[in-house]
């Protein structure tokens, strides 16, 4: 026989279990609609290149990913050689990563991102390798 205490008590429980399921359950739920994503790219220019990859970037590039809708967080490049001579580091965020496909699809496919890439390049290819990682924001991130 339940005791009017221990009706209370069981249905705070319940109240209790359920907002925890809740929590975890919408978690999850923006996770699947897909959360704000970072994606960290490292180019890295041919020998002497370096300058012109970055006047792409100055000039045209930073412009044109704004016009696709992607958020750009920071550039850097290393500070100490060998790295410092060929390598930019940069971080892009995204609404997701449908959303991230789909504004580097558009970029590429820009007419005025093909004519800057052709201008620049004018005197020989710049960038001989790409390397892109998305990556998820931690719970504890000051950046979400």
């Amino acid at each position: 026989m339940f005791t009017r205490a221990r009706f209370c008590a069981l249905l705070a429980l319940a109240f209790a279990a359920g907002s925890l399921l809740t929590v975890q359950f919408m978690k999850n739920d923006v996770h699947a609609q897909g959360k704000r994503v970072f994606e960290l790219r490292t180019y890295h220019a041919l020998p002497g290149r370096l300058p012109a990859l970055q006047a792409r970037f100055r000039d045209y590039t930073l412009k044109l990913f704004v016009k696709h809708g992607m958020t750009n967080i920071g550039y850097w490049t290393p500070a100490d050689a060998p790295a410092s001579e060929n390598t930019l580091v940069y971080v892009l965020a995204h609404e997701n990563r449908e959303a991230a496909k789909k504004s580097w699809d558009n970029f590429r496919n820009d007419p005025e991102w093909q004519a800057v890439a052709k201008a620049s390049e004018a005197d020989g290819k710049i960038v001989e390798k790409v390397e892109s990682v998305f990556m998820d924001a931690t719970d504890y991130s000051p950046m979400q």
